[in-house]
C-alpha cells in the first residue's frame, strides 16, 4: 500500500491510486493478468483466490503489521471480505439498474471505522467465505446478456459486469501476494 498521500489514521498511507489500468495490462507487482480471465472463469477464480484465507488467518502473527504503514494479515482479510461484499452489491446494481453510479469507497476509512485489526480472525474467515461465495454465485447465475451491463464509478471509470469481475479479481489476487501466498 503505497501512495503519495501522507499517512492517515492507523498509520497507513491511503491508497488513492487508480488501479483500473490492471484491466489493460498485467500487474507488475503481483503478475495477475485480469484481461486473460474469461467470463466463464470469473466465479471459479473468485473461489480460488479466496480459498486460502482461512489458513492464512490461522497464523499466530495474524494481527502483526510487517511495518507501521502496511496492513496486517487480519486487516487485509477484512478488506478482501469487504471487497467481495461491495463488488457483489455493485454487480447486483448493474443487473437491476441502467448504468448505476457507484459512490467512492474509502477502504482506508473503512478499515479504521470497522476496526479491522481488532476483529476476530475466525469470524473474519467465516465472513470472507460467505461473501466470496455470494459474489461467485452471482457470477455463476449470469445470463449471456448480463455480462455487458454497465456501471460507473464516481471518478468516472466505467465497468461492465465482466470488467468489474476482472478488476475485483485483481484486488483479491494482489492481496494474497501481499500476505505471502502464491496466486492460484
Amino acid at each position: 500500500m503505497t501512495s503519495s498521500s501522507a499517512p492517515g489514521a492507523g498509520g497507513i498511507t491511503p491508497d488513492d491510486k487508480d488501479w483500473t489500468w490492471t484491466l489493460e495490462r498485467p500487474c507488475p507487482e503481483c503478475g495477475f493478468v485480469a484481461a486473460a480471465v474469461a467470463a466463464a472463469d470469473v466465479a471459479g477464480r473468485i473461489r480460488a483466490v479466496t480459498d486460502p484465507w482461512p489458513v492464512v488467518l490461522a497464523r499466530p502473527d495474524v494481527r502483526e503489521r510487517p511495518d507501521p504503514a502496511t496492513w496486517s494479515v487480519l486487516e487485509y482479510a477484512c478488506h478482501v471480505r469487504d471487497v467481495c461484499r461491495l463488488f457483489d452489491g455493485r454487480v447486483h446494481a448493474m443487473l437491476e439498474q441502467d448504468d448505476p453510479r457507484f459512490d467512492n469507497w474509502d477502504q482506508d476509512a473503512t478499515a479504521v471505522a470497522e476496526r479491522y485489526g481488532e476483529q476476530d480472525p475466525a469470524e473474519v474467515a467465516a465472513g470472507l467465505a460467505v461473501a466470496a461465495a455470494g459474489w461467485a454465485d452471482t457470477y455463476e447465475a449470469l445470463g449471456p446478456d448480463d455480462w455487458a451491463r454497465t456501471g460507473t464509478r464516481s471518478g468516472g471509470s466505467r465497468f461492465t459486469v465482466l470488467s468489474l469481475g476482472r478488476y475485483g479479481l485483481h484486488d483479491l489476487a494482489h492481496h494474497l501476494r501481499d500476505v505471502g501466498v502464491a496466486i492460484p
